[in-house]
């Protein structure tokens, strides 16, 4: 289990809020927002946080809590429900990594904390970073234009960052053979993929290039490292 600042334990003094995240994706949220004390359920190793199936020791952090973060797609939200003390406050977060969607999502997170000061500072400093980011893999266009992709479903955020033509998406489901041919007649020049829920590859036989990518940390529990590393991915591929 990943620990914040703060210590699970009523005997120590922690500073702001004594968060619980059901994932490092809600941990994120609720650094990004201005939380310190930060307990994450899912272990780093998971790679799919949703399946996890939380040991009665996950549980008990949770009645240690101030703030109980958790997304409704998460199989176990119903066992964080249940195992929530009586004064936890139970917040479901909407984990979309979409510019707007995540900036209300951490001003709102801000204001529940009671650290909207931090909130709108971190969001200040990764606007500065986004466009930079956003300018980085635009330059590396082919021919200066944007690129041609497929993506998975839940990777609207790298296609709006990278400013590509999004020609067809897929998933959560497994791609038919019907998809497959259906996509790669569209000629895709990459492939958009969710490192956490591939399946290996989404078209096999076509000439675009798969792109792993993640929609939430591993393990610095820093949301800004997500889009980072989409950057650096996404502009390699435009370059190579």
């Amino acid at each position: 289990m990943t620990t914040g600042c703060g210590s699970s334990s009523d005997e120590h003094p922690h500073s702001g809020p004594r968060v619980v995240a059901a994932s490092s994706w809600e941990a994120a949220f609720a650094k990004a927002a201005g939380a310190s004390d930060v307990t994450v359920i899912v272990p780093a190793s998971i790679k799919h946080a949703p399946d996890y199936d939380p040991k009665p020791s996950d549980l008990a952090e949770v009645a240690h809590a101030d703030y109980v973060l958790y997304a409704q797609f998460e199989g176990f939200a119903g066992k964080i429900k249940d195992a929530a003390g009586s004064h936890a406050k139970l917040v479901e977060v909407n984990l979309d990594n979409a510019k707007d969607t995540m900036e209300s999502e951490v001003r709102r997170l801000g204001d529940t904390f009671g650290t909207r000061p931090a909130a709108d500072a971190w969001i200040t400093g990764f606007e500065t970073e986004y466009s930079r980011l956003s300018g980085d893999i635009k330059a590396a266009w082919q021919g200066g234009q944007p690129p041609k992709v497929v993506q998975q479903t839940f990777l609207d955020f790298a296609a709006q960052m990278s400013g590509a033509q999004v020609l067809g998406t897929y998933g959560p489901a497994p791609v038919t053979p019907g998809q497959v041919a259906d996509l790669s007649a569209k000629n895709p020049q990459f492939v958009f993929d969710n490192e956490q829920m591939s399946t290996g590859p989404v078209l096999p036989g076509s000439a675009a290039k798969q792109i792993a990518l993640t929609n939430y940390p591993s393990q610095d529990q820093d949301l800004l490292s997500v889009y980072r590393d989409t950057a650096t991915k996404i502009t390699a591929a435009l370059r190579g």
